[in-house]
């Protein structure tokens, strides 16, 4: 406890251990659609609708980043942040995540029109989007980048995904899943990149908890575009269930 009577900082170790337990008990690959997908158990038309679903959530990621970018004060560190920017926009025409995540759902049998068709999108999934963008757009910079920590528990989730897909949807070409593949490696970079951000710049003990808050917060935005993709049976891109065919 400080002389003013503010509780003290966390030590590093702290509040670092304080944010990926964060992770630990409250991310997404805890929730019933992502364990039914990565045991087999979604029907196509299931499967197509979460690949539709994110898809909304991926391109409003360099769209979130750009919002950090403007809060970053040195040459040094919005070079950095930009390259984010550039992995999911990449540098070219059919470069980069969003690309990526395109040729995911043809290998999935939607088309790319249909992708970008933002009025299909279900109402629960663009709430939950939009909440993060505003998050980022209206917070301090500390707290919309503590909000990207889930990048921090992204690796193993791809990792577990490309497993399921090639064990139980081999009717998706492996070609589509490049996606996962590639943020194997950039989630770990970008995780570990953030997190020293947020340890340098939150140092008051309001600061800390308040960042621990926003991690939180985009895990909750997480699992709510998850429900909505749950409960979405007919709607939005992938239409009603089948049955089981491709």
């Amino acid at each position: 406890m400080h002389a003013d009577g503010a509780a003290a900082p966390w030590t590093t170790t702290e509040f670092t251990g304080r944010l990926r337990a964060v992770t630990a008990a409250r991310y997404h690959d805890r929730h019933p659609f992502n364990l039914r997908m990565h045991q087999g158990e979604l029907t196509p038309a299931e499967l197509r609708r979460w690949i539709a679903s994110r898809f909304h959530y991926q391109r409003h990621i360099p769209v979130k980043d750009a919002l950090i970018l403007a809060k970053l004060e040195r040459p040094a560190l919005r070079r950095a942040w930009l390259r984010r920017i550039r992995d999911h926009d990449g540098t070219a025409e059919g470069e980069g995540g969003i690309e990526r995540w395109l040729r995911l759902g043809e290998a999935a049998g939607l088309g790319r029109e249909e992708l970008w068709d933002a009025s299909r999108v279900l109402p629960g999934v663009r709430l939950a989007v939009d909440g993060y963008v505003n998050f980022c757009r209206l917070s301090p910079l500390a707290e919309a980048v503590a909000a990207s920590l889930t990048e921090l528990s992204a690796p193993d989730l791809m990792r577990t995904r490309i497993a399921a897909f090639e064990t139980h949807y081999p009717w998706i070409e492996p070609a589509g899943l490049a996606y996962f593949r590639t943020r194997v490696g950039q989630g770990a970079r970008d995780g570990e990149e953030a997190l020293a951000l947020v340890l340098e710049r939150a140092r008051t003990r309001e600061q800390q908890e308040r960042a621990v808050a926003a991690l939180a917060f985009k895990c909750d935005v997480l699992w709510a575009l998850l429900d909505a993709v749950d409960r979405g049976g007919g709607r939005g891109p992938g239409g009603a269930d089948d049955g089981g065919a491709p």
